[in-house]
């Protein structure tokens, strides 16, 4: 058996791009906006995370610059070694303030983030309890901590507890869910969870990556539910809602301190560069002193739920501006896809394993900056491609 026989085996991808309904590595020749093109195919973009649409704010893009200026475009090292500026210390204090903790870290990914805090606390004696629907990078977290992994079903409180009981009463554990979850848009129990936390002594980390700039006046989940002090760890990115690239968690300065020092992946990686950096803090200023936009987003996200609602469509149980299609059937998905594409509307499919067998959807995603003529245009094409497939009345 040669090791890349399973290279030569993989083509269901090559057939899907042979037959024009390959959704992947599209090349945008403008991007994150409301509007993008594809060659000079205009597109209304549906299936961004740019939440509050501050990737192309000229503060944030004036921010970037001014930091390259400074500082250049790298920093050539950890954040151990020679990676640390001013500017990250200056970003962790405003972030931390920001999510009500005692001090944050920031990484090079948010990927990075759930990697290397979950690896770093949970060791081999140790158990970590994760919503069957969460993230694949705390999932790889989970994998590389050596701890032992326990799933619940989705959201399920009843099926937390139950697993939580079973598990040795002198053991470390920690439970980790995301806050709002990326294809469904729908939010987690948090206050549930919190008491479940607290019975079973375990430890709760929130991975808030969509949740930021949404909910609890952008602060998220926690924020949300106003359980701030009652939830351990609080990560985030800055991919989404703060127009950059990277990540960080925050919690009680102690653990922090811990983290800093032992997890690989911030202790091995080059720090975030002054531009990403500077970026993300032009974006946090921007979300406080702009509450607004925060209002904007989900006037938008409960204008569109109730729309689809009322057209037919089976949008799950969506509760933010992330509201799936849900469609079923894998080829059927990917043909309603490239039909929304060639009608002018960008939109993203996920078929198993990303999401359970026979329950491939389209995710839509929206952004403050939507006009409501956007809005209108987006609703009608939807709505004639949807009954063209039979998937509405």
């Amino acid at each position: 058996m040669d090791l890349f026989d399973k290279c030569h085996q993989f083509t269901y991808a090559r057939t899907a791009q042979e037959i024009g309904i390959y959704p992947f590595f599209i090349p945008l020749s403008q991007s994150e906006g409301t509007v993008a093109w594809v060659g000079d195919h205009r597109i209304l973009m549906c299936g961004a995370n740019n939440y509050l649409g501050l990737t192309t704010d000229p503060r944030v893009r004036q921010a970037a610059m001014d930091a390259i200026k400074e500082y250049g475009t790298s920093c050539t090292g950890s954040r151990l070694a020679n990676g640390t500026l001013e500017i990250h210390e200056d970003l962790e204090r405003g972030l931390a303030e920001f999510v009500g903790k005692e001090r944050a870290l920031v990484f090079a990914s948010g990927y990075q983030v759930n990697v290397g805090v979950i690896s770093s606390l949970v060791s081999k004696s140790d158990f970590v309890i994760t919503d069957k629907e969460d993230h694949a990078s705390i999932v790889d977290g989970c994998m590389l901590s050596r701890g032992t992994i326990r799933r619940f079903r989705h959201n399920d409180m009843e099926d937390l507890d139950r697993v939580l009981s079973i598990l040795p009463s002198d053991s470390g554990k920690l439970v980790v869910v995301d806050g709002v979850f990326s294809v469904t848009g729908d939010i987690a129990p948090i206050p549930e969870i919190v008491q479940l936390c607290k019975k079973h002594n375990a430890r709760f980390m929130v991975d808030d990556a969509h949740a930021l700039g949404i909910l609890g006046g952008g602060r998220g989940t926690s924020a949300h539910f106003g359980v701030t002090d009652d939830v351990d760890l609080i990560m985030g990115t800055f991919s989404k809602s703060f127009a950059s690239m990277g990540g960080f968690v925050a919690g009680d300065e102690q653990i922090i301190h811990f983290i800093q020092h032992q997890a690989r992946a911030f202790v091995f990686s080059a720090a975030l560069t002054p531009p990403n950096v500077a970026s993300a803090r032009a974006a946090l200023e921007i979300m406080i002193e702009e509450p607004g936009r925060i209002n904007r987003l989900n006037q938008i996200g409960d204008r569109m739920r109730q729309t689809y609602t009322d057209l037919g469509f089976d949008i799950g149980p969506s509760q933010t501006p992330i509201i799936p299609i849900i469609i079923g059937e894998d080829l059927r998905t990917a043909l309603v896809w490239k039909r929304l594409f060639e009608e002018g509307l960008y939109t993203n499919v996920f078929v198993p394993p990303g999401v359970p067998a026979n329950m491939s959807l389209l995710r839509t995603s929206y952004m403050a900056t939507h006009t409501d003529e956007q809005l209108d245009e987006i609703i009608d094409i939807v709505t004639r491609v949807g009954r063209e497939a039979n998937l509405i009345p």
